[in-house]
């Protein structure tokens, strides 16, 4: 069966989602980084693979569910990281990140069925990646490609094109890096941990002296259940 790669940073502030700021603190970015990744692993949890692994570059917290393996990400740049992910799989392999919290096993699992495709590939709407599968994991297909560019989706799919694959194509998602991306993503997954956490947090005017919602971002954990 598929190994399932999540990719993610430790949420902790002034470390993740800086992109998020000054719309909102440092504090509160980290904790919709958390549930953006809470978000994520649910997911995955609930999608049958043979493997489930956390790369991480951090500390695992409480917003890890039972079931996954920990390895701790690779140095140097994001190419490397994630190529490093890959050679470390045996058999098909696929990839997402934590900036995704709307993502559901439904969209993941078309690309658990490799009878047709050798990759899959799931374009992000500001050029990048959400999703990447490889039936046999190569890493030279991710060396060098240049990461968080416009041109990152369409370099990184011409590889697998031309190395021959069969590439099947997921639906594209938004990645959560601006205020606007977490306000639309929000909306598209209402359900989730990230949309309830971003209407505490925006409840309240953006930016001001004192939390958004009143609160502390220690009392908005957002670990599983």
């Amino acid at each position: 069966m598929t190994t399932l790669l999540v990719i993610a940073k430790e949420p902790v502030a002034g470390r993740v989602k800086t992109r998020l700021t000054p719309a909102f603190t440092p504090e509160q970015a980290a904790a919709l980084a958390e549930a953006s990744l809470a978000d994520t692993l649910e997911a995955v949890a609930a999608t049958p693979a043979g493997r489930r692994v956390l790369v991480l570059d951090g500390r695992p917290g409480p917003w890890l569910p039972p079931g996954f393996e920990v390895v701790a990400q690779c140095g140097g740049p994001l190419d490397e990281r994630l190529a490093a992910a890959f050679a470390a799989c045996e058999g098909p392999a696929l990839l997402i990140g934590m900036d995704t919290p709307q993502v559901t096993p439904a969209l993941l699992a078309p690309a658990l069925v490799w009878d047709a495709y050798e990759a899959w590939f799931g374009p992000a709407a500001d050029g990048g990646f959400w999703a990447l599968g490889l039936a046999e994991p190569d890493p030279a297909l991710l060396r060098g490609v240049p990461m968080s560019a416009p041109e990152t989706g369409s370099v990184q799919h011409g590889r697998l094109t031309s190395a021959g694959l069969r590439v099947g194509r997921l639906p594209q998602l938004r990645d959560v890096d601006t205020a606007e991306d977490a306000r639309l993503v929000a909306a598209e997954a209402p359900a989730g941990r990230f949309a309830a956490l971003h209407a505490r947090l925006t409840a309240a005017p953006a930016g001001s002296g004192t939390r958004a919602a009143g609160e502390d971002p220690a009392p908005v954990r957002t670990g599983p259940g």
